[in-house]
C-alpha cells in the first residue's frame, strides 16, 4: 500500500513539473501547486 502512495506522489510531482516548466501551471493560475509539493518533500527527505 505505501509503495502504491508513493508512486502516485511521483507521478503527480513528474506530471506538475511537466506543467510547470511548459507554463500551463501559470496560464491556469495553479502554480501554487508546485510550492505545495515543494513542502511536502521535506517531511520526506527527514524521515528517510
Amino acid at each position: 500500500m505505501t509503495l502504491i502512495i508513493y508512486l502516485l506522489y511521483y507521478a503527480v510531482a513528474i506530471v506538475t513539473l511537466f506543467f510547470h516548466f511548459t507554463g500551463q501551471l501559470e496560464r491556469w493560475g495553479m502554480e501554487w501547486l508546485v510550492l505545495v509539493l515543494a513542502v511536502t518533500v521535506f517531511p520526506v527527505v527527514i524521515y528517510l
